[in-house]
């Protein structure tokens, strides 16, 4: 930071802590909240097509949610290899919270009654994400790229916890004899996802496998748990070949106007026109600019389009954690942004902790009007 960034921090940063310290009367759970990760983890991954949870925003925060989310993981692999084992069906809905141990990392901002002191962490981490340029402001660039590296952190976290699964031999690698599917797509019927589709089978497999040895690295193993977040050519193509056997209800091999109309230019739309509702627009207003698109895809001019002319949009249709991150940036900015100048300031950021930290509040808070108790 510049001299003067470091001054201005400074001294916000002690005004800011003398103000909470020395105000009297103020209950302890005004900056502290007691802990209560909610689980958003699903074994089902079709649940996360039509939805993307956001991922914590602070580091802490998300690796006590994952220590829990390994303890549920663990269990479930073991009540599938030991089916016999009787359960209390009771205990089996219980939610588990986390256990002392799962905070070591993060002692210094938990005080006795278990509660998270959110403003000593959002000073601590505010300038760590404004870098770029590191002038006492975070703006939406700063925001994304911070989510998006927690994203990725979040996202490998799993595809290695997946290929220890998988990986039979330990050898680093897994070839397709190796994986074995999700069980969800073993059960699942003819006209559900993954299964009349291609997901999970060895196409997608071998669409995944970049360099072409026939074994999945754990580059290429997370590329085939999420290749919405893919370069590999291969596998690009692989998504659109997807998009076109999906959505083909005349199975002529290729996506005409309707079939394009209904359905994909949606997914485009939401894309580019971010809380765009597609239900309050008619098919009257919508026809014409999905016809502009379709001719533009449309490179041979043959009135269908192919899963190559799809390629420009798959994008679009399966859009990558970079986009999320982009969203949450705006959904924070949307929130925190009090004098709307299209950035966040660290007296914001310790105004606003709902927005950042609202994984950690307890039921036993949401009696408070979170708005208000941290003002």
């Amino acid at each position: 930071m510049s001299k003067t960034s470091i001054i201005i921090y400074i001294t916000i940063a002690l005004l800011f802590l003398l103000l909470v310290t020395q105000t009297p009367n103020k209950p302890s759970n005004h900056r502290n909240r007691r802990i209560k990760i909610r689980s958003k983890f699903d074994f089902d991954p079709r649940q996360h097509n039509n939805h993307h949870e956001p991922v914590p925003f602070d580091p802490l925060v998300a690796d006590i949610e994952r220590k829990r989310e390994d303890k549920e993981w663990e269990k479930h692999y073991f009540e599938r290899s030991h089916p016999e084992v009787v359960h209390d069906s009771a205990a089996a809905g219980h939610e588990s919270q986390p256990e002392w141990e799962d905070f070591i990392d993060a002692e210094d901002y938990v005080n006795d009654e278990e509660k998270f002191n959110v403003t000593s962490r959002l000073l601590v981490l505010f300038p760590k994400i404004d870098v770029a340029p590191d002038d006492g402001y975070v703006s939406e660039h700063e925001l994304t790229e911070w989510n998006w590296k927690q994203s990725e952190k979040e996202v490998m976290h799993r595809t290695k916890r997946e290929m220890d699964v998988h990986d039979k031999n330990h050898d680093g690698f897994v070839s397709f004899a190796e994986y074995e599917p999700p069980s969800w797509v073993r059960n699942s019927d003819q006209n559900s996802f993954g299964h009349d589709m291609g997901w999970w089978k060895e196409e997608h497999f071998n669409a995944s496998d970049a360099d072409g040895d026939g074994l999945l690295n754990i580059t290429e193993f997370n590329e085939f748990q999420h290749p919405a977040d893919s370069k590999n050519p291969k596998l690009l193509q692989w998504l659109c070949k997807e998009e076109v056997r999906e959505r083909d209800s005349d199975k002529d091999g290729k996506v005409n106007f309707q079939e394009f109309f209904h359905g994909l230019f949606d997914l485009v739309r939401n894309y580019d026109e971010e809380g765009h509702n597609s239900s309050h627009q008619s098919d009257n207003l919508m026809e014409a600019p999905a016809k502009k698109l379709f001719n533009e895809l449309d490179k041979d001019g043959d009135g269908f389009l192919s899963d190559v002319e799809l390629l420009p949009i798959i994008g679009k249709l399966h859009p990558s954690e970079r986009y999320y991150a982009k969203q949450q940036a705006d959904y924070i900015l949307s929130q925190a942004d009090t004098d709307k100048d299209g950035r966040l300031s660290l007296t914001e950021m310790i105004e606003n902790p709902y927005v950042f930290y609202s994984a950690i509040f307890s039921d036993e808070d949401d009696d408070y009007d979170i708005h208000d108790e941290f003002r």
